[in-house]
């Protein structure tokens, strides 16, 4: 290989994370390093590594986008009949990762998922823009196909099928799920690769309790 996989590396000396830091919810404490990252000149702020199992313990991994942090969940939206709606149907269990390099920081959210009620999916929906509205109904997610004239001869024909968002219906196999947390963990980069970790769990009368763990 042209690049040396082995040296690539990097001190991390931005900031630190201690726990005078930290907030008594996790909640607030995501959306504060959220909005940080997002004032920054961090790209796809929203965007998080989500992780599923299917129903033979196999994982997969993807970016999706999240779209929303309410009543302590968090929410994204996609097609409910692709690889990851299937294996959240067999295992609700999933984990979520941010991570974003330019401030050295890392986030990672375990818990359980479930879909959101159909009218927030269709409010989510018809505020997307119109093509994307279409593409929910050109993709079926993660199902194969022959060519990628397939998809654009699709969006084409719907297109001209509904010429207008107001004629789009909102399609039944796509909407939004939440993630309710019950591990949250808040990673800071630092020298000499001890980084600052703090983690914070649910106790038995549910409330965040949080605890630094070793890098």
């Amino acid at each position: 290989m042209s690049t040396q996989i082995d040296k690539i590396r990097r001190e991390y000396k931005a900031r630190s994370l201690d726990e005078s830091d930290l907030l008594s919810d996790p909640i607030q404490l995501f959306i504060q390093w959220f909005d940080e990252a997002g004032k920054s000149v961090v790209l796809d702020v929203n965007a998080m590594t989500l992780a599923t199992v299917d129903g033979e313990g196999h994982p997969s991994t993807r970016i999706v986008l999240l779209k929303g942090v309410e009543n302590g969940k968090f929410i994204f939206f996609t097609n409910y009949e692709s690889k990851k709606g299937k294996d959240i149907a067999l295992n609700k269990h999933v984990s979520c990762c941010f991570f974003w390099p330019e401030l050295e920081r890392q986030i990672r959210i375990d818990g359980i998922c479930e879909k959101v009620d159909r009218a927030a999916s269709e409010a989510y929906f018809r505020s997307r823009p119109y093509e994307s509205q279409i593409g929910a109904w050109v993709s079926a997610q993660s199902q194969h196909i022959q060519s990628r004239n397939v998809l654009e001869d699709k969006f084409q024909n719907l297109i001209d099928k509904y010429p207008s968002v107001e004629s789009i219906p909102f399609p039944d196999f796509w909407g939004g799920y939440m993630i309710n947390p019950n591990l949250i963990e808040f990673w800071q980069g630092r020298s000499s690769r001890l980084h600052d970790r703090f983690q914070y769990t649910l106790d038995d009368n549910g409330n965040w309790v949080h605890h630094r763990v070793s890098p």
